[in-house]
This record gives C-alpha cells, sequence and structure tokens, in this order.
C-alpha cells in the first residue's frame, strides 16, 4: 500500500483505491465530470436541498459533493475514547474508540505517520486523546474520521484528573467529616451494589452471614467497569435509598486496575452517593485503591470482606458483651444493696433510732431547765418589785404630813376662821386667838397668848409659843 500525504483522504478498501485513480488526490476530477454530466442532462438544477421535488431533483453526486464540502469546513476536534479495536495494515491503522462513559463507538483511521509518534505501541483497552478530522468518501459516500494525532492517557494524567476533581469537591464540602451519617447497630436489611456473581458479593454475603446469620440482603448486581458502570451503579443506589426497609447500602468491587475503577471517582456517582438519604458503605478494591467514593461515603471499608465486619457486628462477641454487661450489672447491683444496708446499719446504731425516747427526754429535761429559769427569774423580779414598793412606800411615807407628826411635830391652824388655816408666824396669831393644834393622833384646842420675846417669856406671859412652821413643839 502506497502512503500518501498526511490530511489526504486515505483508501481503507479496493473501491477508495479505484477511487483515487479517477478523482486524483482531492476527488475534483470526478467532481467536475459529475458537474459535466449533470448539467448536459439538466441545464437548471435547484440551488437549494428545500427547493428539490420528485420532478427536479439534485442528482447523488451533487448530493455527495455538497456533503463533502460541507464535511470538509467542519473543525478538527480532539476527543478522549477507549480503543476497543484496533488493526494495523502496514504502517496505517484502523482504529475504533468508544466513550469512556456512554456505549458510543466510533471508526477512525491513521496515517503511518501519526501512529509513529506515539511513544507507547496502542493496544487494545488504551485510553487516548485524539485529534480526529471528519472526512467523507465522496464516490462511496462513507464517512471517515481522520485521525490527526493521537496520545495516550497515562496513569500519571489519570491520577492528576481525579485528584484536581477530589479537590474540586473537597472544596465544596461533599467530604466534611459532618455531613457524614452513622451506621445503624444492627441493621436488618442491607442494601449490596455489587458485580455479577463476583468474588465481592460472596465475600460480603459470607462473611455476614458468619457474623450475624439474621441479616438479610437487597442485592442489585450492575456492572462494575466499563461505559455503563456509573448508569447502572447511580441507578441501584437510587432504588436501594427509596427502599426504607434498607439501613445500610454497601457498593463492593473487587480489586482491579486504575482503568477498572474509573467509575467509582466520577463525578456524577459521587454527587449521587452525597445525596442519598441511606448511610453508604465505599469497599472498592484493596488497601491501595483509593477512588473518590471513599472519601464522600459515610464510611470507608478496605476490602468487601472489611465491609461485612464492619456492618454486621459478630453475634459470638454481641452475646459475650451481654453477658458481660449482665455480669457488671449485678455487680453494680449487689454492692449497692450492700452499700444501702450498711448505711441502715449505721442508721440503726445511732443513738436516735437505738432509744428514740432519748431525744424526748433530752427535750423534757431542757424544758425542765427552761421552766426553772423562767419560775427564778419571776420570782427575782417579783422580789425586786416588791423592795421597790417598799422603797417607794417608805419614800413617800417620809414626806407624808403625818410622818412629820409621828416624829413629835404639830399643826397649829385657827380655830375660827378659814377652813384649815395654818398659823405660820406670830402674826397670824395674836394674844386670845383660839387655835387648833393638830398632834401625831388627835387635836387640842388652845388659846393664843401672843407673841414669844427674846429671853423666852410671852410677851403675854403665856406657858408655850408656836414655832416657825406654825405647830407647837411639846418636846
Amino acid at each position: 500500500m502506497t502512503e500518501r500525504r498526511e490530511g489526504e483522504d486515505m483508501p481503507e478498501s479496493i473501491e477508495p483505491m479505484q477511487a483515487m485513480a479517477f478523482e486524483g488526490a482531492d476527488g475534483s476530477a470526478l467532481a467536475e465530470g459529475a458537474r459535466g454530466q449533470v448539467d448536459e442532462v439538466r441545464p437548471s438544477l435547484p440551488e437549494r436541498a428545500a427547493d428539490t421535488s420528485p420532478d427536479n431533483p439534485w442528482p447523488l453526486a451533487l448530493l455527495s459533493r455538497k456533503l463533502k464540502e460541507h464535511i470538509d469546513r467542519s473543525p478538527q476536534v480532539w476527543v478522549e475514547g477507549q480503543v476497543i479495536e484496533l488493526n494495523q495494515r502496514g504502517s496505517n491503522a484502523f482504529l475504533t474508540l468508544r466513550d469512556v462513559e456512554a456505549e458510543i463507538s466510533l471508526s477512525a483511521s491513521a496515517w503511518g505517520q501519526v501512529m509513529a509518534r506515539v511513544k507507547e505501541p496502542l493496544e487494545r483497552g488504551s485510553r487516548v486523546v485524539a485529534l480526529i478530522k471528519p472526512e467523507m468518501w465522496l464516490k462511496t459516500g462513507r464517512l471517515n474520521m481522520q485521525v490527526r494525532d493521537i496520545r495516550p492517557v497515562g496513569l500519571g494524567d489519570l491520577l492528576a484528573r481525579i485528584e484536581r476533581l477530589r479537590q474540586s469537591l473537597g472544596a465544596e464540602g461533599l467530604f466534611a467529616e459532618s455531613r457524614k451519617r452513622r451506621l445503624p447497630l444492627l441493621p436488618h436489611r442491607i442494601g449490596l451494589i455489587t458485580g455479577r456473581d463476583s468474588d465481592a458479593k460472596k465475600d460480603v454475603l459470607r462473611n455476614a452471614a458468619l457474623r450475624w446469620p439474621a441479616v438479610h440482603f437487597e442485592i442489585r448486581e450492575v456492572a462494575v467497569q466499563g461505559a455503563s458502570a456509573v448508569s447502572e451503579v447511580i441507578s441501584a443506589l437510587r432504588e436501594l435509598d427509596s427502599l426504607p426497609e434498607v439501613d445500610v447500602i454497601v457498593v463492593a468491587r473487587g480489586g482491579g486496575s486504575l482503568e477498572d475503577l474509573l467509575p467509582f471517582s466520577d463525578e456524577r456517582l459521587v454527587r449521587a452517593v452525597a445525596h442519598a438519604q441511606t448511610p453508604v458503605v465505599s469497599a472498592i478494591g484493596h488497601e491501595a485503591d483509593r477512588p473518590i467514593l471513599d472519601d464522600v461515603a459515610d464510611l470507608r471499608a478496605s476490602t468487601p470482606t472489611d465491609a461485612a465486619k464492619r456492618i454486621v457486628p459478630e453475634v459470638t462477641e454481641e452475646l459475650a458483651r451481654v453477658r458481660q454487661c449482665r455480669e457488671r450489672l449485678e455487680r453494680q447491683i449487689a454492692l449497692h444493696v450492700a452499700r444501702e444496708e450498711q448505711q441502715l446499719t449505721l442508721l440503726r446504731s445511732r443513738p436516735v433510732l437505738a432509744r428514740p425516747e432519748q431525744m424526748l427526754e433530752v427535750r423534757h429535761d431542757d424544758l425542765g431547765r427552761l421552766l426553772n429559769r423562767a419560775h427564778h427569774a419571776v420570782s427575782g423580779a417579783v422580789v425586786r418589785g416588791h423592795d421597790a414598793v417598799r422603797h417607794l412606800r417608805a419614800q413617800i411615807r417620809a414626806l407624808s404630813p403625818q410622818q412629820t407628826l409621828d416624829r413629835g411635830y404639830s399643826v397649829v391652824q385657827l380655830l375660827d376662821g378659814p377652813a384649815a388655816a395654818v398659823i405660820r408666824e406670830p402674826g397670824d396669831a395674836p394674844a386670845g386667838t383660839p387655835l387648833r393644834v393638830r398632834l401625831s393622833r388627835g387635836a387640842i384646842v388652845a388659846t393664843s397668848e401672843g407673841e414669844l420675846g427674846p429671853s423666852g417669856a410671852s410677851t403675854a406671859h403665856q406657858p408655850s409659843s408656836p414655832n416657825a412652821d406654825g405647830g407647837t413643839n411639846h418636846d
């Protein structure tokens, strides 16, 4: 096979090779010939496809030429896909690319010099990015995707993409611990998303049954790698999340290459897990595998076996734990009862409970002492009151006129005159004045003899004279 210049139509079979002999390098000869034939047969053709009719149709060659012109104007584009078929014909290659997420494939061809620039040989299953320019074979009307450049996507590129997506989703808060839900202590029904008849499914079912025989599963078998894996896993996840009897969902897959685990780092699946209402456990691959699903899941299990151990408790361990709790509870109750009995014994040994009447006796003695103190206080107050009364009485008696009379004094009053008029000076009782002399007991009648002279003799020779205060001293 003769190699042509890059950018020209490449023969795909014998018919294209024969077409090249007629149409030249760019198909212009055949186009011009077809145009001449059309002009001879039909001098006036519609300019637009919409103007054609059964009476005035376009020749097929004209349609093919216009399609080729339109396709030739389309730009080249970089695409990403997976090589599922690769046929080498000499230095040239015919390959089929499939979308990495959807079941869509596209045939393409590459010149030898394009394939020669690839550092590592391509194989089936390789993930590549290719620069494609659509072309059309004019004679056969076949569409061809001409590969102008092709580059394998290495593990480093895939890991870099995954890390960029991981950082972007982490910045949104999808991996925050506050968003993660706690798993139930004992799930009654577990949703399991796994491959069809896979070892991961068997590991989860076997280990869960060994740990807790009464556990039940709601299993959804899906594709866990390939283009349809993401959509099938998301569909199964939403279906299990809508079942109220499912307590936890496990997404399990065995180990594999990085390319096989790419569906579990897909952004759509990660967001579906983040929005799920049921706790999700990621059990993808082995210890070294870490897809983004591990970060967004509520619990990451290193393997499917580890997932079964962390979701379902061990029945023997739980029974032993129940026995330990029961024994601990019994010991605590026994200790509490013993302490309470000791407290009761101490309370009974106290005097107030051993001899309750002692408390009344003490209060009785206190009452007696208080009564005695009150009696003594009242008696003392009465005695002091009596003394005060006697003292006041003595004071009053000392100030009484009768007391003065008892001491030997007398009160001289006029016998005829104002009632009780007391003689206070000699002039009040001139000689011959009848007087009334009041004594300590009784009274006598006397007659004044006048004022007493300096010598002690009355000017009227009276035997007695009144004292200065109107009384008569008989001493």
